[in-house]
């Protein structure tokens, strides 16, 4: 198998450029690894399934978008992933969800010890707390962002601004998220 970052990087820009052979390798090398976390979170296998399907129908929509030095190309998928299958989890009226925050401990949960998982759960709280400190726009801009995968030129066609206003937007933003998460 073992298919290498760089490897993945190249299969998902051959994959912007509309290479549907290298879009099945890229889906061939991850669609394990990316069911596995849909499958974590929504505990239904047909459910799993069905979402993996979306989840790389946006994979190839947004394979352009996708920049190698913000975030490994694993982890822009599994973020893709993650949001998927908890967007399908709260349509899903069977379910009844209390609380944003345990979702997101759910999508995030590995094979971890109990320390680990309290330690996680401070560092959730006080990213919690952080981004409360924001104002509600920039807050929605940084989950966006960072969470949701949008490009700098997808937030400022949502946010109505420029480009630059919001890269420096962000930069702000994320420099009070550190000195908040540094105290």
């Amino acid at each position: 198998m073992g298919t290498s970052t760089r490897d993945l990087e190249q299969l998902l820009a051959r994959a912007a450029d509309g290479d549907m052979d290298a879009f099945g390798q890229l889906y061939h090398a991850t669609s394990a690894k990316l069911f596995g976390i849909v499958l974590r979170i929504l505990k239904n296998r047909a459910q799993s399934e069905d979402i993996l399907q979306e989840i790389y129908v946006k994979v190839w929509e947004r394979a352009g978008d996708f920049e190698p030095g913000r975030a490994s190309i694993i982890t822009w998928m599994a973020t893709i992933a993650r949001n998927r299958a908890i967007d399908a989890l709260r349509r899903d009226k069977r379910h009844e969800v209390v609380d944003d925050f345990d979702i997101d401990q759910l999508a995030d949960h590995d094979d971890l010890s109990v320390a680990d998982d309290v330690e996680r759960n401070d560092d959730l709280r006080q990213l919690e707390f952080c981004l409360g400190g924001l104002d509600d726009e920039r807050r929605t801009m940084v989950r966006l962002a960072y969470l949701d995968g949008f490009s700098r030129a997808e937030l400022a066609e949502r946010f109505a601004q420029p480009v630059g206003t919001i890269k420096t937007w962000l930069h702000r933003s994320l420099k009070q998220l550190k000195e908040c998460l540094g105290s």
